[in-house]
């Protein structure tokens, strides 16, 4: 579909991003065109300062050593400005992509996020069949997470609903009554779904979190490993010691002292010098060894802290992210404290350096002393932010699906102990705005048999049941004109496969498949199944009559059921039980052409078209 043929609502955004991503290409233009104007002020100070220098061992003018320090400060200022340059490229660069990726997404391509199919479960109650994770799925349609933290809370809340495992904390809420449980998730539900739409507001902070994300997302499991073996790492005790603190600062204190005698007065320089090498070795036999430990856990992991740092900086300073977070306010000073020391274990790779400072600093002393200190203070903190990153990392990739998708609407949730799913103007996510619409109710306890031709849209119809469902229980935008739910499970059977290595049949995978959603029935309240052609793995009687005994018994559980089905007979059963089973259809109309109309109405299908079109091929024999 063109540009033109879009809808309003989309054409706005899709110049929004066009707009952003040609303001930032000119900014990242005029950058470069800076760069190398620092890039050559670099070089000609640089080169001047040699040259002064060099004149002054000639001609040992006084004005030409001023000359080469003067210039030596512009190279250095020169320096300076060139960096800090180059590192707002960088950034404008990431926030172009971010805009750069919007566009492609907008176009139908999501190559540049991630698809989770590490996540795909066909035995999951529901996942498999609504096309939740993989290619083309809602997870690649949603994901923007820049933590593996992130994506792991993604796919956990896509897969997850309240009757699964979506608000139990500990087993504390299975101990509420039923009606309690309900209302708490409602409120639960409202909350997410207020936060969603502020961050989806808030364009800055989430194309801000966007520009953060690299090849590789930021490993949250590496970092909390990390951070557990910090918490247990057993430093020297002089590292927590007042009196080694004492020692070491009357240590300087003398050091300086003979510095200062040996310069101004008599006192032989070999005393200083005594002085400072003892420092440097006490220090290498003490604190090497703390440090290659320090090293090896928090140090190998210096760019996913950093890179959490900076996540950290931007949400402590958006004020939805903040209430969202209620421990991120105190990370600051935790990462700050991080980041000096992880800086100070970079600088040790100095070995001029690192003597000097040892020398005259004391530096790694007091690098392990401060470690240890942090190590006390806030890794628990930190783990406990950590985490709380990972929430906000998901309600931002949702919020963004949320800004992208302004022709889907808002689900009313009712606190309801019987199943409700009321919609009007019903879509399936995955076709544009253009897609047809239908409305569709499901009462509690009630059986909907939907019949139709191959093609007509009867699997997709059942697919947007679902999806819609699963985005209204996580507080995100629905793709109806308006859509009421209460709170109740979900389980689908439409995609079953067989599995040859082990050794079980496509007819015994439907089997099994069917016992799953029966213990599943059992174990929770109320369950809304959704089925695509039961029993497709034998033939049409044995299909039919065992269809026919599977609905019978199912529909004396607390279940209500949308069943897609060509077996005409099986419509039938709104004959004989019309308080529970209702027939609905998706009708064709068959002509030289066959008319897919894509709208379900009450009934049962009239026109098939297997004959029709495999006639069509045969006439070309």
């Amino acid at each position: 579909m063109t540009t033109k043929e879009q809808p309003t609502a989309k054409n706005q955004l899709i110049r929004f991003y066009q707009d952003r991503t040609a303001a930032l290409t000119a900014q990242i233009a005029s950058l470069k065109m800076r760069n190398r104007i620092f890039l050559t002020a670099e070089l000609l100070t640089f080169a001047a300062a040699i040259g002064f220098v060099a004149a002054y061992t000639v001609y040992g003018k006084l004005w030409l050593t001023g000359m080469a320090a003067l210039t030596g400060v512009a190279y250095i200022v020169a320096r300076r400005m060139d960096v800090n340059n180059s590192e707002r490229t960088a950034r404008l660069t990431a926030r172009r992509t971010a805009y750069e990726n919007e566009l492609e997404y907008l176009d139908g391509d999501f190559s540049p996020f991630d698809d989770g199919r590490r996540y795909s479960d066909p035995q999951h109650p529901f996942a498999y069949d609504m096309d939740i994770f993989g290619p083309q799925s809602l997870f690649h349609r949603i994901n923007r997470t820049v933590t593996t933290g992130g994506s792991d809370e993604l796919a956990r809340r896509l897969s997850s609903l309240p009757d699964c495992d979506g608000m139990e904390e500990n087993g504390r809420e299975n101990m509420l009554p039923e009606d309690a449980k309900t209302s708490h998730f409602i409120e639960y539900i409202e909350q997410q779904h207020s936060i969603i739409d502020r961050l989806a507001a808030d364009e800055e902070l989430r194309t801000e979190f966007a520009a953060r994300r690299q090849d590789t997302p930021t490993d949250t499991g590496a970092v909390l490993q990390a951070l557990d073996d910090v918490h247990r790492m057993r430093l020297p005790a002089w590292a927590g010691s007042k009196t080694a603190a004492i020692f070491a600062w009357l240590s300087l204190g003398g050091f300086f002292t003979t510095v200062v005698l040996s310069a101004f007065c008599s006192l032989p320089s070999g005393i200083p010098t005594a002085w400072g090498t003892l420092h440097l070795f006490i220090q290498l036999m003490m604190c090497n060894r703390p440090l290659r430990a320090i090293d090896k856990t928090a140090g190998r992991l210096d760019s996913e802290f950093r890179a959490y740092g900076e996540l950290m900086d931007i949400l402590t300073k958006n004020e939805t992210a903040a209430n969202a977070g209620p421990t991120l306010a105190s990370a600051g000073e935790a990462f700050g404290s991080l980041r000096r020391i992880l800086d100070g274990l970079d600088r040790r790779g100095n070995v001029l350096g690192l003597i000097l400072f040892d020398i005259f600093m004391l530096s790694d002393f007091f690098l392990v002393r401060r470690f240890r200190r942090w190590q006390q203070c806030h890794t628990e903190t930190i783990g406990r932010c950590i985490r709380e990153v990972s929430t906000l990392d998901a309600l931002i990739s949702m919020a963004t699906f949320r800004y992208n998708e302004p022709e889907a609407g808002s689900a009313e949730i009712c606190n309801s102990t019987d199943v409700v799913y009321e919609a009007r103007g019903l879509w399936h996510p995955f076709i544009d705005s253009h897609a047809v619409r239908n409305d569709f109710d499901i009462a509690d306890s009630h059986y909907y048999i939907v019949t139709g031709a191959n093609m007509a849209g009867k699997s997709t119809f059942l697919r947007s049941l679902g999806v819609n469902y699963i985005l209204a229980m996580n507080g995100m935008p629905v793709f109806a004109e308006s859509l009421k739910v209460s709170v109740f499970s979900l389980f689908s059977s439409m995609r079953t496969s067989d599995d040859l290595a082990h050794g079980i049949s496509y007819f015994n995978a439907e089997l099994l498949r069917l016992k799953q959603l029966i213990a599943h029935c059992h174990r929770h309240r109320r369950t809304l199944i959704i089925l695509d052609e039961i029993l497709k793995g034998t033939n049409s009687l044995d299909k039919l009559n065992g269809s026919r005994m599977f609905l019978d018994a199912i529909s004396r559980l607390p279940v209500s059921g949308v069943i897609a089905t060509h077996d005409l007979e099986l419509s039938r059963m709104a004959d004989e039980r019309p308080e529970r089973f209702h027939n609905f259809c998706f009708e064709i109309r068959l002509a030289d052409e066959i008319t897919y109309t894509y709208k379900i109405t009450p009934g049962v299908a009239r026109n098939q078209n297997a004959t029709h079109l495999l006639r069509k091929i045969i006439e070309k024999v």
